[in-house]
């Protein structure tokens, strides 16, 4: 009976969190507003953020948190239940490669601006009649560049400019590079993009290499994760008393503890597979 009043009383608790972010998320009257302090203004400001799946998530694991409670006993489940549903997917696939995705755009960009050169355009005309076809990424960046010349900016202060927006020592190679043609006028500036669009396909197959490299660590560790979450749970239905220490506070304690250290170890994989960050070699003097 005790037990049953500590999981429903954790239920009840993770029922009251519940309430409190969808009143969060709920519209007050302009007064109401007026009132609230500036971290509760981020505060819902971040919850908005969050997807649907990922609270369709939450609840589905906290549902099987307070099942996982009441069959094992261990109040510490209400809680590791929505952690397993969000935190551990979000853990165990790739994290974003911001640089892999600019390369991929700005080489498309450059191909695109090669292919319209030998019609006898500057960088600066090219940039302007490419600007439609220019892909998502980048898209805004280059639309502020054109606004930028069409406010008599130069085209190498405003691809330059450009690098800055963009902030990436990949952008920087590919934007000095064309800052300069334009300074040269039509002088070679078609064999200029031509080989930068070389470099470019060397450094995609580069970094295609090496991101493929780092998602090896990734699947072994997904596939040893899912394994022992699989033989766990088996261990729990089938394995008796064996558990039995763990439903005191002290074996809940060190269970936490265990928990959080295969949690850390799995912070500190994804910490190692995320590519480092360069310096940017394209910098004003004010920047360094």
């Amino acid at each position: 009976m005790n037990t049953l009043a500590v999981v429903l009383s954790g239920g009840l608790c993770a029922g009251g969190l519940t309430m409190v972010v969808m009143g969060l998320l709920k519209v007050h009257p302009p007064s109401v507003r007026a009132a609230a302090d500036a971290p509760l203004s981020r505060a819902r400001h971040w919850l908005k953020g969050v997807s649907r799946r990922t609270w369709i998530a939450s609840g589905l694991g906290l549902l099987a948190g307070l099942v996982a409670a009441m069959v094992t006993t261990w109040p510490l489940m209400i809680v590791v239940g929505p952690f397993a549903a969000v935190g551990i997917p979000w853990l165990l696939t790739a994290p974003p490669n911001r640089e892999l995705e600019l390369l991929v755009a700005l080489d498309r960009w450059i191909r695109g601006l090669a292919s319209s050169m030998p019609t006898g355009k500057s960088i600066a005309d090219a940039v302007r009649a490419t600007r439609r076809q220019v892909p998502a990424t980048i898209a805004e960046q280059v639309a502020v560049a054109v606004l930028r010349m069409d406010a008599r900016w130069s085209a190498s202060d405003a691809l330059r400019a450009m690098a800055d927006d963009l902030d990436s020592p990949h952008a920087d190679a590919c934007l000095a590079a064309l800052a300069l043609a334009s300074e040269r006028g039509g002088t070679g500036a078609t064999a200029t993009l031509n080989s930068l669009v070389d470099s470019m396909q060397a450094r995609l197959r580069a970094l295609r290499e090496i991101e493929a490299e780092r998602a090896k660590p990734r699947v072994v560790v997904r596939q040893v994760t899912l394994i022992t979450m699989a033989v766990m749970g088996a261990a729990l239905v089938f394995g008796g008393s064996f558990f039995e220490p763990y439903s005191t506070p002290l074996g809940q304690a060190v269970l936490a503890l265990l928990l959080l250290a295969y949690v850390g170890s799995l912070v500190m994989l994804r910490q190692r597979t995320m590519p480092p960050r360069r310096e940017r070699i394209l910098m004003r003097e004010g920047q360094r």
